[in-house]
């Protein structure tokens, strides 16, 4: 099974996806299909031995939608021009930029992959084109409607304007109408009728029987039978209608700011070495084996090795961290990043559709276009609601003429009035524009969520177990506290221990030499490892022994002068190294898996939003007490083994509880895929990436409360979406069927009421943007794990 992401262009409402969704999921080989309209944008999953993605393309445009193939950044596809399949109104495809690639299969041995993409697409400007172009629509209609509205006020006293040339009011009302309403409208009107070829019902259904219906029936008053015309009540209709249109558009654009932000991150162009020459290319020209180079203040093109030359990189838009990190000859480089200072060579490892950057991409567009169980039943229950407002329309037409004897333009206007005021768009966008915004603040905070799902999920967690090592910890040794006989300084206890532990290899002996960096080190002779005791060595004339209690004892260093610190050490769950210079102990280090600095802070924020923490570990039971007290977990779950963990979160599960799990190890993704919601530190491996439901780009255990902070909120947001779109048409139907008349509503007030809905929806999903997220000090807390001793 293969997952792309198509582009799908020219989806005027939110339900305008939903055709084309059926005729996907009918397809050949489709296993699941999400189309989403806010972004435009189809992910599909698909048997490659089945179909293919230029086959999926095609339905796409065979529902009569434009499709440029799978959408990707701009930088990684080739400009070539595509002819235009869409058999529709071409309102926007001129602002449409069509991208198309081909790789090589093989070039000098050196291979490009996804040789089968029908084409990529860099979505950035269709949305704002269709803005633009429903912006022009409004405006000409705006333009056309005023004389109508003056020519023929509505009732209202006030100056007409009287037609030129002593031409009939009608006719003249009929050319203004016209100029108002074909071209402006025939958006709406296109799209209802794919719908209808796509076997549903959407918003533009109704504008096309509201509008058309009011405009035919005046053009049949004004040239084939005697009665009264609608052009200024149609007219001014849809003046409110693309407006709100207008409106939602530019909110639906701003959902799709953090794609954008992340398609915009790498560099159009790449530096290569080939046949001993520098050449610039396009970054999506690029091959695996390519040679780069990146100079001062460049970023990096594609993924690769480091293979000569030194610089610091800024790798702030992957892992958050903001200070740059030194890379040199074997180092992993990433694309996106900055190179900072020096200059060097790299070898391309990923290219393309493979890099860090285009899978980051990818997850989050999936994320995005992924529906919750509660938004398919939403977008059914937009239809039914597109169909009740067709019902509800004809039974008060015939109440109304007929039962009740009202005239005809009566009716005529509260047939209309009920079909425009029906909102299917604001159930339509209630979830999905929610989603998109959430997701999206979580890829600009580092926190991948990959699908609705785990979205809703999230909200209901109430215990989280964090895997300790790599995730409340560092997953590395290192030096936390230091402990000197009198007489003797830290500085000169760290340099001589570092000083005779430059031969070790030992993670240990890398800890010290870690702590002990700008110390003046002492190169060392004789250096001997004394397996699961320690190491000795002469620095400077002099014996010098490092490890443990055992191994002072073996060689005759007396350790009573240290002893109580070294118990009280050794009791906080650290492993402590003595050191000794000739005969004398000077001093004790103290060693364990440094805390990440936010554990503490991440635990604290947890529990004050009702979640349980639970640690996993396989230290033994007392080690992982003193830990969990020190840090304020509940649960501890000691002794563990790596094929328990999934067992362990099992037995959570069977006492009710919903389970989430934070993992960064291979061992963990049984644990990752067996949670409610698996959260993977980015730091960690592919494959517990793979299993997890959210991923933690920065490797900050506090960004798991960010995730269900956002995920709160996001649920928040939806059903308030829902409850007020819910709501709005339960008051809407009677108002406009004319169950309160006298009081009755003009299908103006109507299509404003409508329009008006859709657009507070949209603009409450926004509002998430300003979602204030957790934040701690960045203090170290104590540490918090026990490192085996030598």
């Amino acid at each position: 099974m293969k997952t792309i992401t198509l582009d799908v262009s020219d989806l005027l409402g939110a339900m305008s996806s939903l055709g084309v969704e059926h005729q996907l999921n009918v397809a050949p080989g489709v296993t699941n299909a999400r189309v989403n309209a806010i972004n435009g944008a189809a992910t599909v999953t698909y048997d490659e031995t089945r179909t293919s993605s230029g086959a999926l393309a095609d339905v796409i445009r065979a529902c009569g939608y434009h499709c440029s193939g799978e959408k990707l950044p701009i930088h990684l596809c080739e400009q070539a021009a595509e002819p235009d399949h869409a058999a529709h109104g071409k309102h926007v495809h001129a602002a449409h930029e069509h991208t198309t690639h081909e790789h090589l299969a093989h070039t000098e041995g050196k291979t490009a992959p996804h040789a089968e993409h029908g084409g990529m697409h860099h979505h950035g400007g269709d949305m704002q084109a269709m803005v633009r172009d429903m912006r022009n629509r409004f405006l000409v209609c705006l333009l056309f409607s005023v004389p109508i509205f003056l020519a023929a006020p509505m009732g209202i006293d006030m100056p007409t304007l009287k037609p030129p040339f002593g031409m009939d009011l009608n006719l003249f009302l009929f050319i203004l109408a016209s100029g108002a309403i074909l071209w402006p409208a025939w958006p709406f009107f296109a799209d209802a009728i794919r719908a209808m070829r796509n076997r549903v019902v959407n918003m533009s259904t109704l504008v096309l029987l509201s509008v058309g219906a009011g405009y035919a029936y005046s053009v049949g008053a004004t040239f084939l039978f005697p009665g009264p015309q609608f052009y200024e009540a149609v007219a001014v209709l849809l003046v409110f209608i693309l407006l709100g249109h207008w409106l939602e558009m530019r909110a639906r654009a701003g959902a799709s700011e953090a794609v954008k932000a992340l398609l915009n991150l790498s560099p159009p162009k790449a530096m290569v070495l080939r046949d001993g020459r520098e050449i610039e290319l396009p970054t999506a020209e690029v091959l695996l084996g390519d040679t780069v180079i990146v100079r001062p203040g460049g970023k990096i093109p594609v993924d690769g090795v480091v293979l000569d030359g030194e610089s610091q990189v800024d790798e702030s838009m992957l892992t958050g961290e903001s200070m740059p990190v030194k890379k040199k000859p074997g180092d992993a480089v990433i694309g996106a990043t900055i190179n900072k200072s020096g200059a060097f060579r790299f070898k391309a490892t990923k290219v393309g559709a493979d890099t860090a950057l285009a899978q980051i991409v990818k997850m989050v567009q999936e994320a995005q276009n992924s529906k919750a169980p509660a938004q398919l039943l939403a977008d059914r229950a937009a239809q039914w609601l597109v169909w009740a407002a067709i019902v509800v329309a004809l039974l008060t037409f015939g109440v109304w003429f007929f039962a009740l004897g009202q005239t005809l333009l009566f009716a005529m206007t509260l047939t209309i009035t009920v079909l425009v005021i029906a909102c299917p768009d604001a159930l339509g966008l209630a979830m999905p524009m929610a989603v998109m915004v959430g997701t999206g603040l979580g890829a600009k905070h580092g926190i991948l969520i990959k699908n609705a799902s785990a979205l809703e999920e999230s909200t209901k967690l109430n215990v989280v177990i964090f895997d300790k090592t790599g995730t409340l910890t560092m997953g590395e040794p290192r030096v936390v506290k230091l402990a000197t006989a009198p007489g003797i300084s830290e500085e000169a206890l760290l340099a001589l221990a570092a000083s005779a532990e430059q031969a070790s290899e030992h993670p240990l002996a890398k800890a010290i030499l870690q702590r002990a960096q700008g110390l003046t080190l002492t190169q060392p002779q004789g250096f001997q490892n004394h397996d699961g005791m320690g190491a000795r060595a002469t620095v400077s004339g002099e014996r010098v022994l490092l490890g443990n209690r055992k191994l002072m004892e073996t060689e005759n260093v007396a350790v009573a002068a240290l002893d109580e610190q070294a118990r009280d050490l050794q009791g906080a769950g650290r492993t402590v190294v003595h050191v000794a210079r000739g005969s004398e102990l000077i001093g004790l280090i103290a060693i364990a898996d440094a805390p990440r600095p936010t554990s503490k802070a991440t635990i604290a924020r947890l529990h004050d939003r009702g979640v349980q923490v639970a640690m996993l570990t396989g230290d033994n039971q007392g080690t992982a007490e003193r830990v969990a007290a020190e840090l304020g977990i509940d649960i501890v779950l000691a002794d563990v083994l790596p094929g328990q963990k999934a067992d362990k979160v099992k037995e959570l599960q069977a006492q009710g509880k919903k389970v989430g799990m934070v993992g960064d190890g291979v061992n963990d993704a049984p644990a990752l895929t067996q949670a409610d919601v698996g959260f993977a530190i980015g730091a960690g491996t592919d494959v517990a990436m793979e299993s997890a439901d959210v991923v933690l780009m920065k490797s900050d255990p506090l960004d798991v409360v960010k995730a269900i902070e956002i995920s709160r909120a996001t649920y928040r947001k939806m059903h308030q979406n829902l409850w007020w779109a819910a709501g709005y048409n339960v008051i809407a139907f009677p108002l406009a069927a004319g169950v309160l008349y006298p009081l009755t509503l003009s299908p103006e007030i109507a299509a404003l009421s409508m329009s008006g809905s859709t657009v507070l929806v949209a603009l409450n999903a926004l509002l998430l943007k300003r979602l204030r997220l957790s934040r701690a000090e960045t203090s170290v807390a104590p540490a918090t794990a026990a490192i085996e001793a030598r």
